[in-house]
């Protein structure tokens, strides 16, 4: 992934921006640990990997539940986050 360097004329702005990026980027990590917590209780709870049951949902061995709706929403979500985090880790604030 290309790396973005931002140059700024005014320093302080570009720390209130590096300082607004660093808060966003412990948001996402608080919000991907917390999502990792409510994954693993399915995975206990179903004695499944997120993975195999995504798999074995796609090819139908399970009769579609709310519960199961909520285990892929948390699932594409984990991956937006980290997604999200690593688009954020690419910016480089130079002075």
């Amino acid at each position: 992934m290309p790396e973005i360097k931002i140059k700024c004329q005014h320093p302080e702005s570009l720390k209130i921006t590096a300082i607004a990026v660093e808060k966003e980027l412990q948001s996402l990590s608080d919000g991907i640990e917390q999502t990792k917590q409510r994954l693993h209780k399915f995975e206990t709870k179903y004695q499944l990997s997120t993975e195999e049951f995504l798999r074995r949902y796609e090819n139908n061995e399970f009769t579609e539940t709310l519960e199961l709706d909520e285990w892929i929403g948390e699932s594409w979500m984990l991956k937006n986050l980290c997604q999200e985090v690593e688009n954020l880790q690419v910016v480089e604030f130079v002075n």
